[in-house]
């Protein structure tokens, strides 16, 4: 059966309360959200140019760079586009050898998580999958191997460069399931309950809002979908402002929730059997985490599209 849907003509209502970052340091939303895509249409122009691979990391330098050091230009910043391969925080290091080989080389290349989601996510055949901000397309090409060919792989993407990248790997892979769609992760051009599972990459701490973005995977989620992400989570005791001094917002830091921000703002949505582990400390009181959830298998039809905040309508 074919998984493709329409996507130009997807009603998107879903909505959430208290959506927030206008500024940040002085920085507004929109500023942000183009730093970062000009951040990662760098990454993808390095890739395809063949100098190297992306990085999280700056030249010498290791993850993560503080703000002031971003500021005074004193070093590049955590995710500046160098050309390096990333260290054993982040990048594709962190994915089985066996599965690094069996995609092409700027799938491989152009990876800048701080995980490996496919790990936890537990994908079946014949599944339908998710990646927000699925950059060089690794872990859709990957999750396309997985569901197999009864199965479907979208990756969501809002840099035009990593798209054709995406798409330029997705050929050289010959993977027929799979479709890379523009689009930002606050607003997923897809229809609600389309998807079995929603993964994703150290991407969501790069969201200026973040509870859209919660709200967005409930919708678009089938009633007992389930999320599997990696992303970079701040201890407890850290106030935003000292994990802005751990990192800029571009490198995966300044921007990062904290634990209990994660677990009460997926509550929120409406997810049940919530949890975040750390993995790997990214920064010092930050972390590579495993974040699951399941999207409850009884769900009320506002909540579902999203036209009411889920974890009011399952009061």
């Amino acid at each position: 059966m074919d998984k493709r849907y329409n996507l130009t003509s997807t009603d998107i209502n879903g909505t959430v309360k208290g959506a927030r970052v206008a500024m940040v340091g002085g920085t507004t939303s929109e500023a942000l959200r183009e730093q970062v895509r000009e951040r990662y249409a760098a990454a993808a122009r390095t890739v395809t140019s063949g100098q190297g691979h992306a990085t999280c990391c700056g030249d010498g330098e290791t993850c993560c760079t503080t703000s002031a050091e971003t500021e005074t230009g004193a070093s590049a910043s955590c995710c500046g586009p160098t050309v390096l391969e990333a260290d054993d925080s982040f990048g594709s290091t962190l994915y089985l050898a066996a599965d690094r080989a069996s995609l092409p080389v700027a799938a491989v290349a152009a990876s800048l998580g701080c995980g490996n989601p496919l790990a936890v996510a537990e994908l079946r055949e014949g599944e339908t999958v998710l990646d927000l901000g699925s950059g060089g397309g690794i872990d859709v090409l990957l999750s396309a191997k997985r569901v197999g060919p009864s199965g479907f792989a979208y990756g969501v993407d809002m840099t035009e460069e990593m798209l054709e990248l995406a798409r330029s790997n997705a050929a050289k892979a010959s993977a027929t399931n799979v479709e890379f769609v523009k689009g930002t992760i606050e607003d997923v051009p897809l229809p609600a309950g389309s998807v079995d599972v929603v993964i994703s990459n150290c991407v969501i701490n790069l969201s200026v809002d973040k509870p859209k973005v919660l709200a967005e995977m409930f919708r678009v989620l089938r009633p007992g979908g389930r999320i599997g992400i990696s992303d970079v989570v701040a201890e407890d005791h850290l106030t935003p402002a000292e994990r802005a001094d751990r990192g800029s917002y571009v490198g995966c830091v300044a921007g990062a929730l904290s634990k209990v921000e994660y677990l009460e703002g997926l509550a929120a949505a409406g997810f049940v059997d919530v949890s975040v582990q750390f993995t790997r400390q990214a920064a010092d009181g930050m972390h590579s985490a495993i974040v699951q959830a399941t999207k409850p298998t009884t769900v009320s039809a506002a909540a579902a599209t999203g036209s009411m905040p889920a974890a009011a309508a399952n009061d």
